[in-house]
């Protein structure tokens, strides 16, 4: 693990770690809490897991909270996100129906305005099928959840999450950091990444040879095996810490799912 431990980015944002690192999650869950300076209430993303003292602390800092909201349905982002807004009194906007708390939904092409703060909500499926992220014009920073994070690479997470659309999503939030001048990327797990147009093209420069490896596992191996996928993760992922194959896994799962489509 790193050193990273959250702490206060531009004027608008602070980011409190919630204590629940492993594999997956690096230093744990990144919970953003944004607001305007000088506005009086906050706007809190993925609230995290249900961790009491790491949800003391975000209500502590938040003060009067005005809407939660999910960059994606996946525990460590969105298990405590119902019962934080019943306790500070507010909704939780989210793309699944299943995460929100009140009448509102969330979707792309959607503005959250609170106290003069801005979030502009970005569709990015692909990680999952209900994943968004969200820019800040202000600060040049787009919150990506798990699309993008702060150290490594994200996991496809095959069926819900699908090769072709992850790849359509780091598409647009490259040419929205081209565009609007977007300078870091605030990421769900990992330290904040000071290059926005740097990391998405890394990402894309590694799905691109990701898929390739796995074409070219795929031509010697039988097509109809039942663990074609492992067979691929052992061929391709052989570098990688066995720890991390099941996830892999995932990953050529959506890998082999694109290319036969």
């Amino acid at each position: 693990m790193s050193d990273w431990s959250g702490g206060s980015f531009g004027e608008r944002a602070r980011c409190l770690l919630a204590p629940n690192p492993d594999v997956m999650t690096l230093d744990g869950t990144n919970t953003w809490v944004l607001r305007e300076p000088g506005g009086r209430r906050s706007v809190v993303v993925d609230p995290g897991p249900e961790i009491e003292a790491h949800l003391d602390a975000v209500a502590s800092y938040a003060g009067e909270v005005a809407v939660v909201l999910l960059t994606h349905r996946h525990l460590d982002h969105s298990e405590a996100a119902k019962s934080f807004a019943q306790r500070v009194g507010c909704g939780v906007r989210a793309l699944d129906p299943e995460q929100r708390l009140g009448d509102e939904g969330l979707g792309g092409g959607d503005v959250v305005e609170v106290d003069g703060l801005e979030v502009h909500v970005v569709a990015t499926p692909g990680h999952t099928s209900d994943s968004l992220s969200f820019v800040l014009p202000q600060e040049r920073a787009v919150l990506t959840g798990d699309t993008v994070l702060g150290r490594g690479t994200t996991v496809v997470a095959h069926p819900d999450g699908q090769l072709g659309a992850y790849l359509g999503s780091l598409h647009r939030l490259r040419a929205l950091a081209e565009a609007q001048q977007l300078a870091t990327v605030w990421p769900g797990h990992g330290p904040v990444v000071d290059d926005a147009l740097g990391a998405l093209d890394f990402y894309l420069a590694h799905r691109r040879e990701r898929l390739e490896q796995v074409r070219e596992a795929l031509r010697g191996l039988d097509p109809d095996a039942e663990d074609l996928a492992r067979q691929v993760v052992e061929t391709v992922y052989a570098d990688v810490d066995e720890v991390l194959w099941g996830a892999a896994e995932l990953s050529v799962r959506a890998q082999i799912d694109y290319l036969r489509s």
